[in-house]
């Protein structure tokens, strides 16, 4: 093992989306992360059951009947040998299968419980089901990703899922395990998607409180209202992004696409002007190919960079420097970030299928043979 997590065990519940991202951040960085799936060998949703499922990476798999007694009381010696738990079922679902957050931190005093739920364990909508383009919805997020004119445009499950779910909870936990480890008690993590991309806006409520963000969709300087802070196409059909919304950026933008001498662009901040000054960027960045445009753009101080898709940016210069991507088994995924420079993260392993660890993990837990073979034989586990 490897990472500053290194020593924590985290007991994950299998589930699709943000529960597994926080298992794999922590997993990344050094926590022993053993997954409880089904026994079924299935985890609901559209999560692949693969070892090329870059959400399930780095893990150790223990498939567990939970509809049975026996399940259900291994699952709990295993929690008790816990720091921390994830799951991301409904509301009071660990609660009827006899796992909720009084029996394991009875079990546990210092375990740290993280539950992911989209709205929240409290809530009108809390009982009810829905998605990452739901929850970003009624957190006021999705609103404001589009362009003027059009219909909000989800960002894929970005921000949701994983950036106001998973990695937020991952966030949580982290902060209530050092709580634990300087002396405080475990403790029960209610990390709502909601929430979470609230929080996310921050930077925007702000500037919307400071009379600098108009809520109309696509009229700002960063949601593609503003033609320096947007992206082309360029003449082979592929695309590039500028972002010069500084003035000595735009400067140089300027210079370098040789506009310095086009009074139209000397109005950089006149929303008036924007329509027209991105036609005329359109129009310009057409006359050249990506290529082209990297040649001219890149490593400048525009702030450019070509568009580019999964497979591409795996091959780009600064990402193959900087090891961006690995390969896990036969397949390209990212690299575990941050960086660390006393305790580097270790190249995760592939994903397991469900069961893989099965045994290991109950000889671990101290289990005695005939004992796994009593619970196997019992379907408890598989």
């Amino acid at each position: 093992m490897a990472g500053p997590l290194t020593g924590l065990r985290i007991v994950e519940f299998a589930g699709i989306g943000p529960g597994p991202f926080c298992g794999m951040m922590l997993a990344d960085h050094g926590a022993e992360v053993i997954r409880i799936d089904r026994a079924s060998g299935s985890r609901g949703g559209s999560s692949p059951v693969s070892r090329a499922d870059v959400l399930a990476r780095g893990r150790k798999s223990i498939a567990i009947d939970l509809k049975s007694e026996k399940g259900v009381a291994l699952a709990r010696r295993l929690c008790a040998t816990a720091d921390g738990l994830i799951e991301g079922f409904r509301p009071g679902v660990m609660e009827r299968l006899g796992l909720g957050p009084d029996a394991l931190l009875a079990d546990n005093p210092k375990l740290v419980y993280g539950r992911m739920t989209g709205w929240g364990q409290t809530g009108p909508y809390a009982p009810h089901a829905g998605h990452d383009i739901n929850y970003i919805a009624l957190a006021g997020a999705l609103a404001h990703f589009g362009r003027a004119g059009d219909k909000p445009t989800p960002p894929i499950n970005m921000v949701g899922d994983f950036g106001g779910g998973g990695m937020m909870l991952a966030f949580g936990m982290v902060s209530a395990l050092l709580n634990v480890a300087r002396g405080g008690e475990g403790q029960v993590i209610d990390a709502a998607m909601t929430d979470g991309t609230a929080v996310l806006m921050g930077m925007i409520h702000g500037m919307r409180n400071a009379g600098v963000w108009q809520e109309d969709l696509g009229v700002n300087a960063l949601d593609t209202g503003a033609h320096f802070y947007d992206t082309y196409e360029t003449a082979d059909g592929k695309f590039v992004s500028i972002g010069s919304i500084e003035p000595q950026f735009y400067a140089q933008l300027r210079e370098l696409a040789g506009l310095s001498d086009d009074p139209d662009f000397d109005a950089q901040h006149d929303r008036s002007q924007w329509p027209a000054l991105k036609a005329k960027l359109t129009q310009l960045f057409r006359t050249k190919t990506r290529s082209e445009w990297d040649a001219l753009l890149e490593h400048t101080d525009v702030c450019y960079a070509p568009v580019l898709t999964m497979s591409e940016a795996a091959e780009h210069p600064h990402n193959r420097a900087r090891e961006t991507f690995v390969t896990v088994g036969d397949h390209v995924q990212p690299a575990p970030a941050p960086r660390y420079s006393a305790t580097p993260s270790a190249t995760p392993a592939p994903a397991p299928l469900p069961g893989d660890d099965s045994e290991t993990v109950l000889r671990e837990m101290g289990l005695a043979p005939d004992e796994i073979a009593k619970l196997r034989e019992s379907g408890a586990f598989a």
